[in-house]
């Protein structure tokens, strides 16, 4: 135990261990801000039109439904449409009616906005008479916040692998390495050890950024938990791992980078992907991290069958992973 302890105190003089620790905690708290913040704003219409092109009841029209912005020239307008900052839909003049430009990355209520335009100012004197139905305004970020928070957990989950690596090239760089060679303790009492100290670090900003970012009934609480500790387990293994076979602290951030980007490219894309075919999801679970993401996904969105699932798929990844490491370090 103190062992452990000294190991513990060591890492926390490692900056980049600091930050690894705590920038899940920070973006998580960043994230909850930014859910404060109105953004329907960015889901109004901005129109442009040509001076002199339109008639100044017809731009009174546009301003009813949004923004308009006036360009000198063609050319001007063409490229405020095609800015990919914007959502500008160009209108010009065409016979007795109206025409719409857009530039084709807009997103798709904008889209249809455009398309419905002409038809809607041809019939606007009918409009008093039609019977009106208000919707709610669609949410832009409807379908991403769980996204978003899941990614946030995974990285805290699986960085946690960062202080095993750094401990261990610390140790090389050092020399501590050959005193452990010669110090009563045993295989099993350094793998425990040296997978503690990842495992503790990674479980505890797991925990903090979900206390921060997530919201769920009291009965989901025990199996985030679970996952939390499965996935900082399978993260530590595989830090120690990249701490053994790495020769240097350059060399050590570089495979750590790759794979930090891998663990969570795949369950992101996976995601935006939507349900792929059996074999692509068969090699995307051969990535640790997405049984996490999806375990996550299924507890904020109150599918547990799903999450006990991916539990199962976590365990095995940590019995394999565990019994790697009791090879390569041995």
């Amino acid at each position: 135990m103190k062992g452990l302890c000294l190991q513990m105190k060591s890492v926390l003089r490692d900056k980049f261990c600091l930050m690894t620790f705590f920038l899940p905690i920070v973006v998580a708290a960043a994230f909850q801000f930014a859910g404060t913040v109105d953004f329907s704003a960015m889901g109004e219409l901005h129109f442009g039109a040509l001076e002199n092109d339109l008639s100044s009841q017809t731009l009174a029209w546009l301003e009813q439904y949004g923004a308009v912005t006036v360009y000198g020239t063609r050319e001007e307008l063409i490229d405020g449409i095609n800015e990919p900052s914007t959502n500008i839909i160009g209108v010009e003049a065409a016979c007795a009616g109206i025409k719409t430009m857009v530039s084709g990355d807009e997103l798709e209520h904008f889209r249809q906005a455009a398309d419905a335009l002409p038809a809607l100012y041809g019939n606007r004197g009918s409009v008093s008479r039609a019977e009106v139905t208000v919707r709610k305004k669609p949410d832009l970020a409807a379908g991403f916040r769980e996204m978003i928070i899941a990614a946030i957990l995974i990285t805290a989950m699986f960085m946690g692998g960062t202080f095993n690596a750094m401990n261990v090239i610390s140790e090389k760089e050092d020399g501590v390495v050959f005193v452990n060679e010669i110090l009563p303790m045993t295989h099993g009492q350094y793998l425990v050890q040296k997978i503690a100290v990842g495992f503790l670090y990674g479980s505890l900003s797991s925990i903090l950024t979900a206390v921060i970012c997530c919201r769920m009934p009291l009965r989901e609480i025990p199996l985030l938990i679970i996952l939390v500790a499965l996935s900082a387990f399978v993260a530590a293994v595989v830090g120690l791992l990249i701490g053994r076979i790495s020769e240097g602290m350059l060399v050590s951030v570089a495979y750590l980078k790759i794979v930090l980007i891998l663990f969570m490219g795949v369950p992101i894309l996976c995601f935006l992907a939507g349900e792929g075919g059996i074999l692509v999801r068969a090699i995307c679970y051969l990535v640790p991290s997405q049984p996490a993401f999806e375990g996550i996904m299924g507890l904020l969105e109150g599918d547990v069958g799903v999450t006990l699932k991916d539990i199962g798929i976590l365990a095995m990844h940590g019995g394999g992973w565990f019994l790697v490491s009791c090879v390569i370090t041995h």
